[in-house]
């Protein structure tokens, strides 16, 4: 079992450090400014990319919305922070008044108040990006949202990996390093192979937040389900970025996809990988082509 644990301790560093590489958020050793909750997703992402080796900040917000729950959090997010030997920013909003005072909804206020106070701490600790902790089942929620509200290409793209700042459109970007995994991946990753605690936001269960209940639905979906989805958005954003004449790893999967489309069943992506690092007399079958890369060409055979 032992053995086991520390395979899987591996796989999921190097699927988050893949992911990292492939969509190009970040170089060896960079100074990020991780965003932690205290949830599993933002304990996980903390965890993953200290362990990665990147210079890790600590940012947190206490919304004042859930009274000692929200003291509770913070404390907590301190604590870990302590543990694992990183600093730790965190700042208090009475986002109730904010919210007020300009009319947004809370949910929104929250939104643009943290976002605008992490580029700031970002900007003052001179960090090359802002990390957050979204995973593969929040691009789901995402694409059923738009779907929802009607919505064509760019609403199907979902959450990009590397993005500017909502609120500030700061030359540091946000990136989104789990959009690589699900939620039920990192918190068998948290309970039984790190062995860590986290603490669950008990607003997650009101329903009458729109997110909350697509959350609810999506409960019901299995992990390869939810794997599609995410799928599906990345390919879009490869679309979408093909569109614009926007270079992008999506966009040249995609680009190969049309090229291999008529080929029968292959792994296109791992194609496209093995074609970008040089991997010559790499070789793939379907059932009616045979695909052999030499020097960045791909000769391509029916059976």
């Amino acid at each position: 079992m032992r053995g086991f644990c520390i395979i899987y301790k591996r796989k999921m560093l190097r699927r988050v450090k893949k992911y990292i590489r492939d969509e190009r958020l970040l170089r060896a050793g960079d100074r990020v400014l991780v965003c932690v909750s205290g949830g599993a997703d933002s304990v996980a992402l903390l965890d993953v990319m200290v362990r990665g080796g990147y210079e890790c900040i600590v940012a947190h917000c206490n919304f004042q919305l859930r009274g000692e729950e929200s003291e509770r959090d913070e404390r907590f997010v301190r604590s870990l922070a302590e543990q694992m030997g990183v600093e730790v920013c965190v700042t208090r909003f009475d986002t109730e008044d904010y919210a007020k005072a300009h009319q947004l909804s809370i949910e929104m206020a929250a939104r643009r108040l943290r976002y605008r106070w992490f580029d700031e701490v970002a900007r003052a600790h001179d960090c090359k990006a802002v990390a957050v902790a979204h995973h593969q089942n929040d691009q789901a929620e995402t694409v059923l949202m738009n779907l929802r509200r009607g919505a064509g290409l760019r609403g199907m793209v979902g959450m990009r990996a590397l993005s500017t700042n909502p609120e500030t459109e700061s030359e540091i970007p946000v990136i989104r390093p789990l959009l690589c995994t699900t939620r039920e991946y990192i918190r068998h990753y948290l309970r039984d192979i790190r062995k860590m605690a986290w603490v669950e936001d008990s607003s997650n269960t009101d329903t009458s937040i729109r997110r909350n209940a697509i959350r609810q639905e999506l409960a019901g979906y299995t992990k390869a389900e939810i794997e599609h989805m995410a799928e599906t958005a990345y390919r879009m954003q490869g679309y979408a970025d093909m569109l614009d004449g926007r270079e992008s790893r999506a966009a040249g999967i995609c680009q190969l996809y049309e090229k291999l489309k008529d080929c029968g069943s292959l792994e296109v992506d791992k194609i496209y990988d093995a074609m970008q690092q040089d991997e010559g007399g790499k070789r793939w079958e379907s059932e009616t082509h045979v695909v052999v890369l030499r020097k960045h060409t791909l000769y391509i055979d029916k059976k």
